[in-house]
C-alpha cells in the first residue's frame, strides 16, 4: 500500500473534495456553508480520496478560525490524522452528526473513525452539542412579558454582565477561557464573537426585572450563514426564576421581527437547563456537535 498523498486545493481542482462518500450527510448540514477552496484539503491513495477536511472563516477572515467539515474512511484513521497533523491551521475542530448516531451502527462506525483520527492528530474532545433549528410552522414561542428589554450601546456594560453570568456557568468554551484566562478573558471572547458576526450592534438587548434590576442578556445574531440565537444569559442572582427561558423567547422573536425564516441555536448537551429551555420554545434538535480542540491549545 502506497502512502497516502496529502494536497491542499485550488479552484481549479475542488471538485475531489466531493469525491469522498458522505455516509453522516455531512453536504446537506452544509448547503448554507460558503467554503474556500484553497481552505480544502484532502488526503488521496493510489488517487483515491481518502479523507478530507474543509476549513472555515468568516469572509473577511484572513485565515480559519475552525474546521467545519472533517471525514475519513473506516481504516483511513492515520491518512485523516495526517491530514489535520499537516494543516498550516490548528484550530478547533467540529464534527457533526446526525441525531442518534449512536444508535445506528453505520453511523456509529463511520463517526469513530473520524474520533479515532482527530485523537491520533492531537485532537482532545471539548463538548458534545445539541444544534437546533426553529422554522415557522412550528409558531412562535410565547413570550411571559415578566421583563423588560432595552438595547445598550455601551460594550463595557455587556462586558460586566458576561462576568457576572459566568462565574457560574455550565458552558464548557466558557469554562475553558477561565481556566486559560480567567473572566476576563471568557467575556471577551463573547463580546470578540458577537462583533464577529454581521449582525447589527444595535441588536444587544438587556433584560430588566419590572424592579429594575439585571435579570441576564439576549444576544440576537446572524452568522455568516443564518440567523442564530447568539447568547442567552442570566445573571446568578436571578437564576431559579425561568428567566432564560424569557430571554430565549424573545430573541426567537427579535429575530423573526427582522426577517428570519429559520432560527438556529444551540447548548452544551450538559447544560440540562438550557436544553430544557430549547425545548419548551419549540426548538427541535436537528443534529449534534462534537468540539475537539488541538492539544496544544489546552
Amino acid at each position: 500500500m502506497t502512502d497516502p498523498v496529502i494536497r491542499a486545493l485550488s479552484a481549479s481542482d475542488a471538485h475531489l473534495f466531493d469525491a469522498h462518500p458522505d455516509p453522516l450527510g455531512a453536504r446537506e448540514g452544509h448547503r448554507r456553508t460558503r467554503f474556500r477552496p484553497e481552505w480544502k484539503r484532502v488526503a488521496l491513495r493510489d488517487g483515491t480520496v481518502v479523507a478530507r477536511g474543509a476549513w472555515w472563516g468568516g469572509p473577511d477572515d484572513s485565515e480559519p478560525i475552525n474546521i467545519n467539515w472533517f471525514d475519513v474512511t473506516e481504516g483511513e484513521e492515520e491518512a485523516g490524522a495526517e491530514l489535520l497533523r499537516s494543516a498550516p491551521w490548528q484550530v478547533e475542530l467540529e464534527i457533526n452528526l446526525p441525531g442518534g448516531w449512536r444508535d445506528e451502527p453505520d453511523l456509529k462506525a463511520a463517526a469513530e473513525a473520524r474520533f479515532t483520527a482527530a485523537r491520533a492528530a492531537g485532537y482532545e474532545l471539548l463538548v458534545e452539542r445539541f444544534l437546533y433549528r426553529w422554522t415557522p410552522e412550528l409558531g412562535l414561542p410565547e413570550r411571559p412579558g415578566r421583563l423588560r428589554f432595552s438595547a445598550e450601546p455601551d460594550d463595557a456594560v455587556f462586558f460586566d454582565a458576561l462576568r457576572r453570568i459566568h462565574s457560574v456557568t455550565l458552558d464548557a468554551h466558557a469554562l475553558r477561557a477561565i481556566e486559560e484566562g480567567g473572566l476576563d478573558r471568557a467575556a471577551q471572547e463573547e463580546l470578540d464573537f458577537f462583533h464577529w458576526c454581521p449582525s447589527p450592534r444595535e441588536w444587544w438587548q438587556l433584560a430588566h426585572t419590572p424592579d429594575g434590576d439585571l435579570a441576564g442578556i439576549h444576544i440576537p445574531a446572524h452568522n455568516p450563514s443564518n440567523p442564530t440565537i447568539g447568547f442567552i444569559g442570566v445573571v446568578p442572582e436571578q437564576r431559579g426564576r425561568g428567566y432564560a427561558y424569557d430571554l430565549l423567547a424573545e430573541c426567537t422573536h427579535f429575530l423573526v421581527e427582522q426577517g428570519a425564516e429559520i432560527v438556529t441555536g444551540a447548548t452544551d448537551q450538559g447544560n440540562f437547563p438550557m436544553a430544557a429551555n430549547f425545548a419548551k420554545a419549540g426548538f427541535p434538535v436537528v443534529s449534534e456537535r462534537l468540539n475537539f480542540h488541538a492539544g496544544g491549545q489546552a
